[in-house]
């Protein structure tokens, strides 16, 4: 019997998952195919961070597409609990990005004043943002305060939106090996797989780091590389951080139940999740100069996880110029969870046919 699909997903990711999510809830017959568990890679190491202004410059596409998806969440968080029952923990507890220097403060300064203005930001000098967060290291040169900015709980987040698929008529298939693609002429039209061949009139790989490996076998020059990150997180009795701070080399995200998650370092290139002592040595050493107290912090767990990042520094979303029926979503990043919910309705608005966005282009240069 030929199992026919009319979106078939390689991919359990966030990015995955978020696709599958806005396919099935219009109407489609999904199957999403997991080579392990629905996130277990990168989108169970993730921080949850929802900052639009940390990375991203405010003159881009990549912006706009950023906080139009951050302002997604409020709605998505109560989607999911409803229709899967699963909290996200979606948080809007606002971001600080620390100064360390004068130099930094002036570029800051400048950020906060060619804001947007429907963003609410603001620049702290030190006496305010110590008013704000009282228990930050007095050695800091003020911070930007981006109010609409959140965390939400990557894995929870990955999970619900894999559940509310099934419950919208998905299918999912885990601990499942993609092997190759089959084809037709230039035409994709599924996969072949360790359960089996799957058919499909659209196949969208959103394998993140490992997307690469898979288009290797359709010999397409895809330009994407790994990058390792490490993290660890602690536990505080009561709050002495209310807001996600974020600096260069470190932020700082309070979570539900007094937990602090710390992150992350960079190695690129590499697919080892080892961690490693340097690693969390350098992070213990950033964390703790910008908030002393956690000196005294219980330790919980540390984690590595592998993020999909492109040499032109984007994503990829889009349809394959060299193959039909075939798209293409991964690159996010470090900037997968906050890009989440909008690359799923971009990608299923791609494959119906509607208008897309200008990021929506496969290019490789």
């Amino acid at each position: 019997m030929i199992k026919q699909y009319d979106a078939l997903i390689v991919g359990g990711g966030v990015i995955g998952c978020s696709i599958a999510y806005q396919m099935s809830k219009r109407g489609k017959k999904v199957l999403l195919i997991e080579k392990d568990r629905l996130a277990g890679k990168a989108s169970q190491a993730a921080a949850g961070m929802l900052g639009v202004q940390t990375e991203l410059k405010g003159n881009g596409p990549l912006y706009h597409l950023a906080k139009e998806s951050r302002d997604m969440y409020p709605s998505l968080a109560r989607d999911l609990k409803e229709i899967s029952g699963m909290d996200i923990e979606y948080v809007e507890n606002g971001m600080i990005k620390l100064a360390r220097t004068e130099e930094e403060a002036q570029e800051l300064v400048e950020t906060a004043s060619i804001a947007s203005r429907g963003e609410q930001i603001r620049w702290l000098s030190p006496n305010t943002l110590f008013s704000y967060e009282p228990h930050l290291s007095k050695d800091v040169a003020g911070g930007l305060y981006i109010p609409k900015d959140g965390n939400v709980s990557a894995p929870k987040l990955t999970q619900a939106l894999g559940s509310a698929s099934k419950m919208q008529g998905a299918e999912i298939s885990e601990y499942t090996d993609v092997y190759d693609f089959m084809k037709e002429r230039n035409k994709i039209t599924g996969v072949r797989t360790s359960k089996g061949d799957f058919y499909a009139d659209e196949t969208i790989v959103a394998g993140g780091a490992w997307s690469r490996f898979l288009l290797d076998r359709l010999e397409m020059k895809f330009k994407s590389f790994p990058v390792k990150g490490e993290c660890f997180s602690v536990k505080v009795p009561g709050k002495i951080v209310e807001r996600t701070i974020f600096t260069e080399g470190c932020y700082i995200v309070p979570k539900v139940g007094g937990r602090l998650l710390i992150g992350a370092t960079e190695h690129p290139h590499t697919f080892d999740e080892t961690i490693t002592i340097g690693g969390l040595m350098s992070l213990m050493h950033l964390a703790t100069s910008i908030l002393p107290e956690l000196v005294d912090a219980k330790w919980e767990k540390a984690w590595a996880g592998i993020r999909p990042q492109t040499e032109q520094g984007v994503p990829f979303m889009g349809r394959s110029e060299e193959w039909k029926g075939l798209s293409i979503a991964t690159g996010h990043y470090r900037n997968g969870i906050l890009l989440a919910p909008i690359t799923g309705v971009l990608m299923a608005d791609l494959i119906e046919g509607k208008e897309s966005h200008p990021l929506l282009s496969y290019v490789r240069r």
